[in-house]
């Protein structure tokens, strides 16, 4: 199969001015202003979207080599001194090394118990710790005596 030469139809005409620009037309005030040549903005470059669960094993390791409490100082008092309250309120004064004290002990307790129950979890080959995993492992201890 040879290729013809297309040829042009005639169609509808069209007659322009070689003077006139396509693209600009008059403003309103009569005269036409180009656009500045401005360069374009460029679109931020993304980085690359990090695999599920890469950021979550990255705090688990920071949080694992650190000595430091998770539970902030001040709103743990604040919850002490109202659990206190609720049992005596003519005591108001707590020293800082009792409240010290019971922050440390209750994040080792609250630490060992979501160990627990992430064992609990595990053996019932799951990765998510459910309240059935904390009943169960509240259950254990109360029958060990352990809590």
């Amino acid at each position: 199969m040879v290729r013809q030469p297309q040829v042009h139809s005639p169609g509808p005409s069209t007659s322009r001015t070689p003077n006139k620009s396509r693209h600009s037309q008059s403003s309103a005030s009569g005269s036409a202003k180009r656009k500045s040549s401005q360069p374009k903005k460029k679109t931020p470059v993304r980085k690359p979207r990090k695999r599920p669960g890469v950021q979550v094993l990255k705090d688990i390791r920071k949080l694992q080599s650190t000595t430091n409490l998770s539970i902030r100082k001040l709103p743990f008092s604040r919850v002490v001194r109202e659990i206190q309250y609720k049992i005596n309120p003519r005591i108001s004064a707590w020293q800082s090394l009792a409240i010290q004290a019971l922050h440390e002990a209750a994040e080792a307790y609250l630490v060992r118990f979501f160990e627990d129950c992430n064992l609990a979890a595990t053996f019932t080959n799951r990765v998510t710790v459910m309240t059935k995993d904390a009943q169960f492992i509240r259950k254990l201890r109360h029958r060990d005596g352990t809590e």
